[in-house]
């Protein structure tokens, strides 16, 4: 089953997609600032491994024009928070155990997310990104199983995740990309071995 699902905001509409499989093994919440051209791909990834995805974006249509929309850690994080407590209210998500699977900018709202819904959120996989910038708070009190996964070259998350480091107290582990890998594929498996385990 597929369906489109819309969340208003006081600054517009934010658009999201559901696929639901029969007898899901889970769902996974996959949030953008904006509609990305491989986000099909990255859902069709997860699809492969038996999980529900619902793919949601995190800027209106007018906000996308602006380059620092993505930089409003606590707005995104607000808004993530409500995605996240209507996948609680939609009785085609409400009883799924549920991972977020996040990039870049968002990382950080991710985090700050999950930590203020840990009875929610069983995982976060964030593909690069500064999580640091989540702030020491929300890396102390996120207790979902944490997976970063980075580019080869993406030194600057590395160091981020560095600095985060001492202020997680859940598990949390890494992962490097190789050449022409896609980042959906670890993070199924590991996700897949967390819900199953």
């Amino acid at each position: 089953m597929n369906r489109y699902i819309t969340l208003q905001t006081p600054h517009g509409s934010l658009h999201g997609h559901l696929e639901l499989p029969d007898n899901p093994r889970g769902l996974v919440l996959i949030v953008r600032a904006h509609h990305a051209s491989e986000d099909e791909a990255i859902s069709g990834c997860f699809a492969e491994f038996g999980f529900a995805t619902f793919t949601m974006e995190l800027l209106t249509t007018q906000e996308v024009q602006f380059i620092d929309a993505t930089q409003n850690v606590p707005r995104l994080a607000q808004r993530l928070i409500d995605v996240l407590d209507m996948t609680r209210n939609d009785g085609d998500m409400q009883l799924l155990p549920l991972a977020i699977f996040t990039s870049g900018d968002i990382a950080p709202a991710a985090i700050r997310a999950a930590a203020q819904r840990d009875l929610l959120v069983k995982a976060v996989v964030c593909h690069g990104g500064l999580i640091d910038r989540a702030g020491a708070q929300a890396l102390d009190l996120l207790e979902a199983p944490l997976l970063m996964i980075f580019d080869t070259d993406d030194d600057l998350a590395k160091n981020g995740y560095q600095r985060a480091s001492p202020h997680l107290r859940g598990a949390h582990s890494m992962h490097v990309l190789g050449l022409a890998e896609d980042p959906a594929r670890p993070a199924a498996i590991w996700i897949l071995g967390l819900f199953s385990g």
